[in-house]
């Protein structure tokens, strides 16, 4: 068996593109991997092709060997979108070894611990209040809009939403993102009393809408400072949150957050590699460790979940992609010990499920498929039906 063919195939996606690598060997077996392009790694895919190249006429099934041969020829450009397009290779190429065998790739990473997954409903709010109308939705534009989806969101069975920060009293209302300096608030990054008066208001408004058998987690980014983090950490303890989700490149400043709020902490979803996690494991930084497996790759996922679990940490996939993402975290989370909850997106554009086969998930769990490899189909007309817009 030989690499013979990889492809790069891109979909529109309402408000982004879907990305997708196919690996092809010379006796037809295939596999895929979804990656990402949209949220700051403009590029990725040259990068891709070009690590690719290296790679075709071998036989893919050693891809330790192959991960390791890719970071050797990116060590002085370590990280970044050389970790991501790494990522995506190595999560075709464990796909297409699975296929290979006729196993999930579950079972090629030791076996399922578990074939239910619990969910939380990510962006709950977000892209109805942004992207409404690409989904074809009711638009969220005031708390009672998000109380009306919130009450949805339980009823379909989800024991579990999380939520960014809305700007309601505006016209027309806007998520608050001033981390990634797209509104007012940047680049001071502070939380003034308006703004902790909003998230009090909205937290309340779901609280009350779902009551307390729901867990809810709130959303900061990179939105605050250090001491814009522990205002809101204080604002929001009432509520009993899963966890305040807070990006931060700084362990230090992390652990002091930590310690002086009493809602759990969940970070490092940008973070890349082992070597980049540990400084935030050693400081004791997070009650649970955010894992992005098209970033980082399942392989190294499963590794840092190891880690991770060496310090008593749990671990939760970044998850905002499409459904063959999903289905790639959906076998890290069976295959780690330390699992807490993953993430998923429902709200989507309306061809999501053409593009990729849907998981299958009742009562808010995920069932973790038992075909081979990742478990879904990708239907490569459907993708061509809905090309990308840039």
């Amino acid at each position: 068996m030989k690499i013979a063919r990889i492809d790069d195939l891109h979909c529109d996606a309402g408000w982004r593109n879907w990305s997708f690598l196919k690996i092809t060997s010379d006796d037809g077996a295939v596999g895929w991997s979804e990656y990402n392009e949209c949220y700051g790694s403009g590029g990725l895919t040259g990068v891709i092709r070009k690590l690719a190249g290296h790679l075709v006429g071998l036989d893919p099934r050693p891809v330790e060997r192959h991960v390791a041969f890719m970071h050797a020829i990116t060590r002085q450009a370590p990280g970044g979108l050389a970790q991501q397009a790494i990522a995506a290779i190595e999560n075709a190429l464990v796909d297409l070894k699975a296929r290979a065998l006729g196993i999930p790739v579950a079972e090629m990473l030791g076996g399922p611990v578990r074939d239910r997954l619990r969910l939380y409903w990510s962006h709950c709010g977000s892209y109805r209040l942004q992207h409404a109308d690409a989904m074809g939705m009711k638009p969220v534009r005031s708390l009672a809009d998000l109380e009306e989806l919130a009450v949805q969101v339980k009823e379909r069975g989800f024991t579990a939403l999380k939520t960014n920060i809305f700007v309601f009293d505006a016209d027309p209302p806007w998520m608050y993102q001033p981390g990634f300096a797209h509104q007012p608030g940047w680049p001071e990054l502070n939380a003034d009393r308006d703004m902790l008066e909003i998230i009090e208001k909205q937290m309340w408004a779901l609280r009350d809408a779902v009551g307390d058998e729901t867990d809810l987690l709130l959303d900061l980014n990179f939105n605050f400072r250090t001491e814009g983090y522990l205002e809101v950490g204080r604002v929001v303890e009432p509520f009993n949150l899963l966890w305040l989700e807070i990006d931060s490149y700084d362990p230090r400043a992390l652990a002091t957050i930590r310690s002086r709020i009493q809602t759990p902490v969940a970070s490092m979803e940008s973070l890349f590699h082992r070597r980049q996690f540990r400084p935030f494991l050693d400081a004791q930084a997070a009650d649970v460790a955010i894992v992005d497996i098209p970033w980082n790759g399942i392989l190294e996922g499963v590794k840092v979940a190891t880690m991770a679990e060496s310090y008593e940490v749990n671990c939760a996939p970044h998850n905002f992609y499409g459904n063959l993402s999903t289905m790639m975290s959906a076998h890290f989370c069976a295959a780690i010990g330390n699992f807490r909850i993953m993430e998923i997106d429902i709200d989507d554009v309306p061809w999501k499920d053409e593009v990729v086969s849907p998981p299958v998930i009742e009562g808010g769990m995920l069932h973790l498929p038992t075909g081979p490899g990742w478990g879904c189909e990708v239907n490569e007309k459907a993708i061509l039906a809905h090309p990308p817009k840039n």
